[in-house]
């Protein structure tokens, strides 16, 4: 359910069209040879052409015609891939950069100033809220919203029934009798939000946006059921009364309140950590502020206490002994750091797995660069159509 099938339809498309223009093509032998090679065809280490047809029929249920059709296909987007990538290479201080950045570990003295640290002592009075309300309504604006209404149907024969019914434009409550369900209703949702009970679907949610109330939309097939939706509400983008969203209102202007007193102390903290070099330890508590000290982390791993490591294990490979970095911005508040210690790599392994490693990382460089050309080749592709 994670794979956006249409969009992989889309890139072969693409991809297909661009090797055509290249004249990239595969010949019969090349096909052959390939399908001899696949291990799934292969009885007692050679080709078996009883199991070859055997397997297409009963497992994969397609035509020898098509799969080998599919597989030329195949062949032609290896050889756009090696073309594209021919000039993509590694050299070796990019491999040792690299090895550092996912091996060596870092330990850091840090001094956080937390939005939640704060929120808890702002008192915000009733006039307050409505003033604040009444300057910024357009940022509590209720964004195009629907409420559906849909019946699940779970077999081919009623599926069949179903679309029958559908299509002579038969009341959804009768539909739902004839296939023996209900009719469910998802509630109202955003027109950007997953449609509940189903998830995200960009065909229904483009439908979405041209339908109004009594609309059907074009079934949503999943692997099991088939879904049948129409349009209950359609709601257009309003801005609630103040009454109905007060305690919105009221956790916004506390977080923007948290968030100033917050930056207010940690630039105060940096200014005695430029002026004065004592620890982190001693201004936090001429501050207010809290401090820390974390074990050693790695680049992509999670620091106890404070969530992803990578802008920390970044900004400190920057550090000088003693020196302390400017204000580290995170979701949960403001940070500053200084290091404490560095594990570096050991060379002997480093040695040991550097062709590997290196073998790798061409392989991942290889695949970020044909991502960029398939982007290029896509937004040409839209700018053509």
């Amino acid at each position: 359910k994670y794979l956006n099938l249409e969009e992989q339809a889309w890139d072969r498309l693409v991809l297909l069209a661009q090797a055509k223009k290249l004249k990239i093509k595969a010949s019969d032998k090349e096909v052959i040879e390939l399908i001899e090679k696949y291990p799934f065809f292969q009885r007692n280490g050679s080709f078996s052409e009883s199991l070859y047809n055997e397997t297409l029929r009963y497992v994969f249920r397609v035509q020898p015609r098509i799969f080998e059709e599919q597989t030329r296909q195949n062949i032609v987007i290896s050889k756009l891939y090696k073309n594209a990538v021919k000039d993509v290479a590694v050299d070796e201080a990019q491999v040792k950069e690299e090895y550092s950045r996912l091996n060596e570990e870092i330990s850091v003295y840090y001094l956080s100033s937390l939005f939640a640290d704060f929120a808890g002592n702002i008192v915000i009075s009733g006039q307050e809220l409505a003033d604040f309300f009444n300057k910024n309504s357009i940022q509590f604006k209720q964004p195009l919203s629907f409420n559906l209404e849909y019946i699940i149907v779970d077999t081919e024969d009623k599926m069949r029934l179903a679309v029958e019914k559908l299509s002579r434009k038969e009341d959804l409550n009768k539909i739902a009798a004839a296939v023996n369900t209900g009719v469910k209703e998802t509630g109202l949702f955003g027109q950007t939000d997953p449609v509940p009970g189903l998830g995200w679907s960009a065909e229904l949610l483009n439908a979405l946006a041209k339908s109004k109330a009594g609309d059907y939309l074009t079934p949503v097939r999943s692997e099991k059921n088939l879904y049948i939706f129409r349009v209950k509400e359609r709601k257009e983008p309003f801005i609630p009364e103040f009454s109905q969203i007060k305690d919105k209102v009221k956790g916004l202007m506390i977080k923007e309140a948290a968030q100033k007193q917050a930056k207010e102390k940690i630039e105060q903290a940096l200014q005695e950590a430029q002026n004065n070099k004592i620890d982190l330890a001693k201004i936090a508590k001429k501050t207010g502020l809290k401090s820390g000290t974390t074990a050693g982390f790695k680049f992509g791993s999670y620091i106890e206490g404070i969530g992803a490591s990578d802008a920390f294990w970044t900004i400190a490979k920057t550090l000088k002994d003693s020196q302390t970095s400017d204000i580290i911005d995170t979701p949960e508040g403001y940070y500053l750091i200084r290091i404490k210690s560095i594990k570096p790599v050991d060379e002997a392994k480093f040695a040991k797995e550097h062709d590997d490693f290196k073998a790798k990382l061409l392989i991942q460089k290889k695949q970020e660069a044909f991502s960029k050309y398939l982007e290029g080749l896509k937004v040409h592709s839209r700018i053509n159509l």
